[in-house]
């Protein structure tokens, strides 16, 4: 199997990815443009999936102020979180932010980092 840089292009071009990553994908996919594309939606689904239920959990935990969504340092997206008092869960108008942080990862690719910024200042990295 021979995988050429215009494929590689091709790849990166539809999805955003890096040369690493258009390449890994090529070569699982057995040289196929169109594979390595579905390969890497999958991927993202799959990470946007974990995302999601690392932020949850998180929140569940309580004490969470903001989540926070940056590329190369810039801040993207900051969603302030509202956190019930009775059992410290999400409130239901917090609900759609939950979509909005899934088509950020969606969006900008791999290279994002979510981060989770609690009441006391800390800051914890999620992806």
């Amino acid at each position: 199997m021979y995988i050429t840089i215009e494929d590689i292009d091709a790849v990166r071009e539809r999805s955003g990815a890096s040369y690493e990553e258009a390449r890994e994908a090529l070569e699982v996919s057995g040289g196929s443009v169109v594979d390595a594309l579905v390969y890497l939606e999958q991927k993202k689904k799959s990470r946007n999936d974990d995302l999601l239920e690392k932020v949850k959990a998180i929140v569940k935990e309580g004490n969470v102020n903001k989540i926070r969504v940056k590329k190369d340092e810039k801040v993207l997206l900051s969603v302030p979180v509202n956190v019930g008092i009775a059992g410290g869960l999400v409130t239901l108008a917090a609900a759609p932010w939950w979509g909005i942080l899934a088509a950020g990862a969606a969006a900008y690719g791999f290279d994002v980092k979510f981060e989770i910024v609690k009441e006391d200042g800390s800051v914890t990295d999620v992806f």
